[in-house]
């Protein structure tokens, strides 16, 4: 199929132009040449390469509502992936879960969800991708989910969690001035502590365990801690030889990014404090922050803002984190503030994310690259919306409003 965008202002990688973009084959053929095939009249309209998520975890929602209250895996996925659609978003990869506390995020389910992306993925309407959320302190069941997801065609990237010792951390440490997780300068806390059980409530809720309960299974997986490193280092190894993108998540120190970086983790999601991002922009590593820390204004636990590292230069992604419209939303605030050039806020969520994945055929308006395209309506002083939205050239969603 054959179509040409007419009239529409364009973002391309380096300027912003109003012209016609063509369309063919799910490629973009011609930028700026005469109509061909069928004419989508664009005119006052902005034509943008698609939105690219790379971690999203909001599909959570689809699967459990309500506190263990959950959905049938088809269902939430149906849902997720129209949400995608609809929000501009034409690669997502889900950040899927593979930890040792039961219920939501346990191993067995995040399984089920990647295989259930794998077989109905001819009746979904964006490319729906698995970024592996392994929580390092979770070992042999994820090892075995993590090797068949490498081999799958999903392609996933992998992200190296530790919430466990950020649980386990000292009282009088805050999440952003924890040493480096595998460092003699780690504190920790004492399981005995009554104070744990706060900590603790809400993951044993999520659970759906009594805090007792919960506390004894940490017990005993805080008893691994010695052999963390190496399943790090056998998780990383399996990803370097299937050519997955790796990431360290809510890294605190230049030394945890370092780390990482030696086991081929060269993507920095989240960094929590400026000396971490430094590190990774001074060795070259692409950092990611949370669409939602940009569009609210601030991260919600007390982090790195994700405007003021915009303008400083240390982002080159967002990602809609837990909350899909919260990319749209976020670009929007970042033009509002000035925060940088409106094409180059628009790379944040296209072309950024898909150089961090080693997604070379898509994330900007080029001849040659796939079609992955939204039609915005974006008038002066309001918010973005997002009216059409095209994978490889094709259809996903269109939205016709009332005026």
């Amino acid at each position: 199929m054959e179509f040409t965008f007419r009239g529409a202002t364009v973002y391309l990688p380096d300027q912003i132009v109003e012209t016609n973009v063509t369309v063919a084959g799910g490629q973009i053929v011609e930028v700026g040449g005469p109509e061909q095939g069928e004419v989508i009249d664009a005119t006052g309209r902005i034509l943008a390469p698609a939105l690219i998520d790379v971690h999203g975890d909001a599909f959570e929602r689809q699967l459990m509502p309500r506190p263990n209250t959950f959905f049938p895996i088809d269902v939430a996925v149906f849902d997720t992936d129209r949400q995608l659609a609809a929000n501009g978003i034409a690669t997502a990869y889900h950040a899927v879960t593979l930890g040792w506390e039961p219920g939501l995020r346990a191993v067995a389910r995040g399984a089920a969800f990647i295989e259930a992306l794998v077989d109905l993925a001819p009746r979904l309407t964006v490319e729906n991708r698995v970024q592996l959320r392994w929580e390092t302190f979770a070992f042999d069941e994820a090892f075995a989910t993590i090797e068949r997801a490498l081999q799958a065609p999903l392609t996933p990237s992998i992200a190296f969690n530790d919430h466990t010792s950020m649980t386990m951390r000292a009282f009088d440490t805050a999440i952003q001035d924890r040493a480096f997780e595998h460092s003699p300068d780690f504190t920790t806390a004492s399981l005995d502590d009554d104070r744990l059980r706060q900590r603790t409530a809400g993951h044993a809720k999520r659970a759906g365990l009594d805090e007792d309960t919960y506390l004894d299974l940490l017990r005993n997986v805080w008893d691994r801690r010695g052999d963390v490193p190496q399943a790090i280092a056998k998780v990383a190894e399996a990803g370097k030889q299937a050519g997955a993108p790796m990431l360290s998540h809510d890294d605190t120190r230049a030394e945890t990014r370092a780390y990482f970086r030696d086991l081929g983790a060269q993507v920095a999601e989240f960094p929590m404090v400026l000396a971490a991002a430094e590190a990774a922009r001074e060795s070259g590593d692409t950092i990611i922050f949370g669409a939602p820390n940009a569009a609210r204004g601030g991260s919600h636990i007390g982090s790195l803002g994700a405007g003021d590292m915009v303008e400083a230069g240390l982002c080159d992604a967002l990602a809609s984190d837990y909350y899909y419209p919260a990319m749209l939303a976020a670009v929007a605030k970042l033009d509002a503030e000035r925060r940088a050039e409106r094409h180059a806020i628009w790379s944040l969520v296209s072309e950024g994310p898909a150089r961090s994945m080693g997604l070379n055929d898509r994330g900007r308006i080029e001849v040659g690259k796939r079609a992955d395209l939204v039609l915005v309506d974006w008038p002066a002083g309001q918010r973005p919306a997002i009216r059409g939205t095209w994978v490889a050239g094709r259809c996903a969603y269109r939205g016709l409003p009332a005026a």
